[in-house]
């Protein structure tokens, strides 16, 4: 006889689980085990009941298979529509990681009086969703001549095609105008703002995924005095347990609104009919846990399931993104108004010599512009001193404990360990023996000191990750601030200087060039118009991309460089860490697949790991992404299978595979 039966997902980290299970829906749970609710289920080779949700309702025929049956239905609340379900088992395909790992990026914890009150809102009103969708829809489509409308309008005057991309489900990159508005909001959160009022006006919802809560709230306030009434829904990392879930619930509703937030807004399970990311190279984008899938590919997948618009918007352009633009899958939008910012190259000649830490031209720009108003001055690093030499022989001064680099809170302090924070009393050099220390590095506090007695008279203000600044007033300062922590200042301003340019470039990394472009194009978008922007110490294609506002050139001569290289993001890079035979053994599936000669990178042995565990890359083109993921995961699986301890015991498996490593390194 026929039966009902649930297909469900469990909540567990465990790859061999990484599958939907069936169980018998008891007669009493018939009404409430519905798709998309928390479930509680025996797991029999644990011998415990297990979280879960139900993905789908199904009819048994064969009522002879013997069937466990669902514990509990923890709430009536259909949390995990199917779309959203489709997304998760996407993305983890893609990474090759589990679907229950990306759900719980997702779904924020249970809240028992939000949702009970959610619930009852919906009883009550349950063509309450379809009021709310006609009512938010409002603000954004009244009459043809309201401020709302003008403002959206002259918005996306400024962009060609934008209108028509969205009108089209397309894929845009956009290429944002570096200035202040006159209203002191970035010129990009207005462009955001009326691309989701555009579309809320069309009855669709919007995603806004932005890096970090800055920018959140300057998006708030950029739609706020767009669009007023819009209904906004803001996923927020910040927000506490209530208001997280809170948010989330509203995005289920069939009512159209704006959600914005950080990276895993891009997987709010809206019927979205834009996706939109901002400054997509921003590392807080990438996400740091399993299975590790960037926003940014997040956003692709999206758009491919649903065909919704996709807007990357930035004051660079990341290679990412322009290889989706060189391969026509997505297309270029420059503003029609090109407003860019007045950058000068500073040479630092006359640095050495004078003992000073602005070269004169710098100087003598900054101390005019100080007259009237901020100046921002950039560097690479907060602190003091976070590095310190011999004062002797300038070698690097070292923690005898852990070998990590030794800095300094203020003159005359002691010498303090970066790793360990051990301090050093009685420290002397290994190569010469000397007993003394030198300032070799000058963070964000130490500028500041240096610069209150070159500027005498004139305010200082530090803005670091220590010292959070959010906006500054049109008054004179001097602002220094670490890359990605500087405050807006009201009108912009009057100058700013890129200090510590050399440094940055000199960090081992990959991508450390186009990281560096961003961080100085987003300094210079916060000048007012015509402020002289001087970049101190650097040449090179990397200033003169910046001198000349080419971000797009730039990225396509690095992805001309790696190709031959084969590094990302011209192709896929997977990376593997476990055991040596481990490795191996996923290495050797990977063969049959008859990957390039060159794909395969190590294993070699991870310095310092006390497991003595190795580590390989194995680099691949797009196409054969499908079946390197596939391949991968089983690997994995295999590997937990194997590592089973006595009965319904299991241990995680020592082999974890990470995709699409923007930093590969061996």
């Amino acid at each position: 006889m026929p039966r009902p039966i649930a297909r469900v997902l469990l909540d567990s980290p465990v790859p061999q689980l990484d599958r939907l299970f069936d169980y018998a829906i008891p007669e009493e749970l018939t009404g409430d085990a519905l798709p998309g609710v928390r479930v509680r289920v025996p797991l029999r080779s644990a011998g415990r009941v297990v979280d879960a949700f139900v993905v789908e309702i199904a009819v048994e025929e064969d009522d002879a298979r013997t069937l466990a049956e669902l514990d509990a239905v923890v709430s009536r609340a259909q949390v995990l529509p199917e779309r959203l379900h489709a997304l998760a088992r996407r993305v983890a395909d893609r990474a090759a990681g589990g679907a229950s790992d990306v759900l719980r990026l997702i779904v924020p914890k249970r809240q028992v009086r939000v949702e009970k009150a959610w619930l009852a809102a919906g009883a009550e009103n349950p063509e309450g969703a379809r009021s709310r969708a006609e009512d938010g829809a409002q603000p954004a489509s009244a009459a043809e001549d309201s401020t709302a409308a003008s403002q959206v309008a002259a918005t996306l005057a400024q962009y060609a095609g934008l209108t028509e991309v969205i009108a089209e489900k397309g894929r845009a990159a956009v290429e944002a105008v570096p200035r202040l508005a006159p209203d002191d909001l970035p010129e990009w959160t207005r462009l955001l703002a009326a691309a989701a009022a555009h579309t809320l006006e069309a009855g669709e919802s919007s995603i806004l995924v932005v890096p970090d809560y800055r920018d959140l709230d300057l998006l708030i306030s950029a739609l706020q005095a767009l669009a007023p009434d819009a209904p906004i829904a803001r996923l927020d990392s910040r927000q506490s347990g209530p208001d997280r879930y809170r948010a989330y619930l509203r995005t289920l509703e069939d009512a159209p609104c704006i959600v914005i937030g950080n990276r895993s807004a891009a997987y709010a399970p809206v019927r979205a009919g834009l996706v939109a990311l901002w400054d997509d190279g921003d590392s807080l984008l990438a996400e740091p846990l399993a299975p590790g899938v960037h926003a940014r590919d997040v956003a692709l997948l999206r758009q491919e399931q649903e065909g919704s618009a996709l807007l990357f918007a930035g004051h660079t352009r990341t290679t990412d993104v322009e290889r989706l633009v060189e391969s026509g899958w997505c297309g270029a939008i420059a503003a029609e108004r090109r407003l860019l910012p007045r950058v000068v190259l500073d040479s630092t000649e006359d640095l050495d010599r004078r003992g000073q830490r602005l070269p004169s031209r710098a100087f003598l720009t900054a101390r005019e512009a100080a007259a009237t108003g901020p100046v921002l001055l950039q560097v690479a690093r907060p602190g003091f001193s976070p590095t310190l030499v011999c004062a002797s022989c300038r070698a690097p001064a070292r923690c005898r404990s852990c070998g990590g680099p030794l800095g300094a809170a203020h003159r005359g302090a002691t010498p303090v360990c970066a790793w360990c924070g051990r301090g050093a009393r009685a420290w002397s050099c290994s190569a010469c023996g000397s007993e003394k220390v030198r300032l070799a590095a000058s963070g964000s506090e130490r500028t500041a000191e240096e610069l209150g007695r070159a500027f005498p008279g004139i305010r200082v203000i530090v803005a670091d990750g220590a010292h959070p600044v959010e906006r500054v007033d049109a008054k004179p300062a001097l602002v220094v601030a670490t890359r990605g922590a500087e405050p807006l200042a009201i009108g912009g301003y009057r100058a700013v200087v890129l200090l510590d340019g050399s440094r940055m470039l000199q960090a081992p990394e990959l991508r450390i060039g186009e990281s560096c472009l961003r961080w100085w194009s987003n300094a210079a978008a916060l000048a007012a118009p015509g402020a002289p922007v001087h970049l101190v110490g650097v040449d090179g294609a990397v200033a003169r991309a910046l001198a000349t506002w080419s971000h797009a050139s730039y990225a396509r001569s690095e992805l001309a460089e790696r190709a031959p290289l084969r590094m990302p993001p011209t192709v896929r890079v997977a990376q593997l860490e476990g055991t040596g035979a481990g490795v191996r053994r996923a290495l050797d599936d990977l063969a049959a697949l008859h990957l390039p000669p060159d794909a395969v990178l190590g294993p070699v042995p991870i310095d310092g790991d006390p497991d003595e565990r190795e580590r390989a890359l194995v680099r691949f083109p797009y196409a054969e992404g499908t079946r390197v993921a596939s391949t991968l995961r089983a690997a994995v699986v295999a590997e937990a299978m194997g590592r089973r301890r006595g009965r319904g015991r299991t241990v995680r498996t020592t082999l974890s595979v990470r995709l699409d490593v923007i930093e590969p390194d061996l």
